[in-house]
């Protein structure tokens, strides 16, 4: 297993569970299964977890597991208030609950997001939960689908942020523009979302038909099946996965191994998340084998030679997060 340490004392796994598939949007979830599937993804190393508040029973899952397992385990949670003014005790009330819940006396990592970047309210936010911080049921600070202008301004506040959560892909690479730059210059890391883009850099969808709205049965396949269509369309996804089949067959492993494997090669990332839909299929196994695989100069450029005729993604969308806003 790789590992990374983020915030100079918490080490992770770079390949950290995803909970978004437990919040509805991915079919329904039998929590006994849930939890037994857990246990088998810490016994297989994959000890980190990113969470949310509202990623529907993904804390309560948490704190379930928690009593089942003795060996240590990461579990990171999101705190997504409405905009709207932040007051300590609002604050305090919802960090709480999110602590009851994981049933943990300090949060490892939690991840700020906002919507609403003309409610400048974030930052009496952040002088809340760095308030926690201190009293110690956060350990560290990090953010969720925050823009580079904004985290410039939070770092300018004396805001000690360690990670910021972004949508970064073979497909998506907006964070290397400006983001990566201010970051290697600030110590903070990366932690990546939509890398696998919801399962369509899978053998699935190699020579497949252009899916309909009725064949995209989840939220991850709605949500990145508009974000291929905004890069390129699917004639030239159909490419881009040929190029990344052949690599694949090179280095004996699969398409979503190298997709994994480009974007933990890249500046800054500390760990990859891959959604897991617990009690219903897992990719342990295959995921184990992006520690293995290491690709070379030839791969990228095969790779740069179909994502050059893509969209520029920031151009159309704009920074990180933005998509949100």
């Amino acid at each position: 297993m790789e590992k990374a340490i983020i915030g100079k004392d918490l080490e992770i796994c770079r390949i950290l569970n995803g909970m978004w598939q437990v919040a509805g949007g991915h079919g329904q979830i039998n929590s006994k299964l849930a939890i037994q599937d857990m246990q088998r993804y810490q016994e297989s190393g994959f000890t980190t977890w990113d969470l949310a508040d509202i990623y529907g029973p993904a804390e309560s899952l948490i704190g379930d597991f928690s009593k089942k397992v003795e060996q240590n385990f990461q579990a990171f949670t999101k705190f997504v208030p409405n905009p709207g003014p932040m007051s300590n005790s609002i604050v305090t009330y919802y960090i709480d609950e999110s602590l009851k819940k994981m049933n943990v006396d300090c949060i490892d990592l939690l991840q700020f997001h906002w919507w609403d970047y003309q409610d400048s309210s974030y930052l009496d936010a952040l002088k809340h939960l760095s308030k926690l911080q201190n009293e110690g049921k956060i350990k560290h600070l990090g953010l969720t689908n925050f823009d580079t202008e904004r985290i410039k301004i939070i770092v300018e506040n004396n805001f000690k942020i360690i990670s910021n959560q972004v949508q970064y892909s073979i497909l998506d690479q907006r964070p290397e523009k400006i983001m990566t730059p201010f970051f290697m210059k600030h110590g903070i890391k990366i932690i990546t979302y939509g890398t696998l883009l919801g399962g369509f850099f899978s053998e699935k969808y190699l020579n497949a038909d252009e899916p309909t709205r009725g064949d995209l049965t989840t939220s991850s396949l709605q949500k990145y099946k508009n974000m291929i269509d905004m890069w390129g369309g699917w004639q030239l996804f159909q490419e881009l996965l040929e190029i990344l089949n052949i690599i694949s067959k090179k280095h004996n492993c699969s398409i979503a191994n190298i997709a994994t494997r480009f974007i933990l090669d890249k500046s800054q990332v500390a760990g990859v998340i891959i959604g897991t839909r617990l009690g219903i299929s897992d990719h342990r196994e295959d995921n184990s084998k992006v520690f293995d695989l290491k690709l070379d100069q030839n791969d990228l450029s095969l790779i740069s030679t179909i994502t050059s005729k893509s969209n520029d993604l920031f151009d159309t969308i704009g920074d990180c997060g933005d998509e949100y806003r």
